[in-house]
């Protein structure tokens, strides 16, 4: 058998390598991390075939230019990290000038990390206002034993971090739907927040928008003072639904109306649905479980799924 030439070696080791599933965020990106390994192994293919290598120089991993992009990691630094809750974190980071992410609203963008030498890829979605310059904010939720957790709980400030996208995201039109209704477990208000400022922002935008928030206890919903800030404009409702809590007694006053005990389930839901002032589009983000839960009662509330967008 003849050794490899040294060529055929050179050719393997400049060979793109096949993503690991941990690398993929499963938020249904486009392009995908395979997406991306599918282009650079074609065009690896092409350059060894015509034995050029100069044709895998625009092969570019990351960037440090500052400018998001769906195809590669761009470098971003952390410059405020606040714990919000016990595994609740709200990360802050920073764009260059007074530039801006130019997210559409909704949009979530794809975090990578390493840890123990395996990648991992998650996708997160900026709280930030759409129009916020010079930075961007995310809020996430870190678990004991995930692995990306581990990894987003060593930042500090002046960390550099890897996103890239943006992805996804709901094609919000002012005044298109009478009324939004949406629907969040834990972290999924992050996608609801910017549509929500979003809407208060523009004085001609009259949609009517009921956000219910569901969390295990009182302490453990996320940022109260800026929902509180939101829920005094005349066309924002906001209401908490807390699976672990029995009793009101203890929350304070301002909460006591437009909170529920228990989870949210068909009855509830039926109520909220019917306590809407128009019908309403709905909005989902959680867990698959809740928002299979959430099509089932909604379904049995008379909404329609083609009324629905889940995040």
């Amino acid at each position: 058998l003849q050794a490899m030439s040294d060529n055929e070696q050179d050719w393997l080791a400049l060979k793109p390598q096949e993503p690991s599933p941990s690398q993929c965020c499963g938020s249904g990106c486009k392009p995908c991390i395979y997406d991306v390994y599918e282009k650079e192994l074609a065009q690896w293919e092409r350059a060894k075939a015509m034995q050029d290598k100069s044709l895998l120089m625009g092969k570019k991993e990351q960037s440090n230019n500052s400018e998001l992009n769906p195809d590669t990691f761009t470098a971003f630094s952390v410059s405020v990290v606040e714990q919000l809750t016990e595994d609740t974190y709200q990360y802050k980071f920073e764009l260059p000038g007074n530039s801006s992410l130019r997210l559409s609203l909704g949009q979530h963008i794809v975090l990578r990390g390493v840890v123990n030498g395996l990648e991992v890829q998650r996708a997160y979605t900026p709280i930030s206002p759409r129009n916020a310059e010079g930075y961007f904010e995310v809020l996430i939720k870190c678990y004991e034993a995930g692995l990306m957790s581990q990894y987003i709980k060593t930042w500090k400030r002046g960390d550099v971090v890897f996103w890239r996208g943006p992805f996804g995201g709901f094609p919000y039109q002012p005044n298109k739907h009478g009324e939004l209704l949406m629907l969040a477990s834990g972290t999924g208000l992050a996608p609801m927040i910017p549509i929500l400022q979003s809407i208060t922002d523009d004085e001609e935008d009259e949609t009517f928008v009921t956000l219910v928030g569901c969390f295990p206890t009182f302490d453990k919903i996320y940022l109260k003072p800026l929902l509180q800030d939101l829920a005094r404009y005349w066309n924002i409702r906001i209401y908490y639904v807390l699976s672990q809590e029995t009793s009101l007694e203890k929350l304070p006053w301002s909460y006591q109306e437009n909170t529920f005990t228990g989870r949210l389930n068909e009855d509830l839901m039926k109520t909220i649905v019917n306590s809407c002032r128009r019908k309403p589009f709905v909005l989902i983000c959680g867990s698959s479980a809740f928002n299979e839960d959430m099509n089932r009662y909604l379904k049995a509330a008379g909404i329609e799924e083609n009324s629905c967008f889940v995040f």
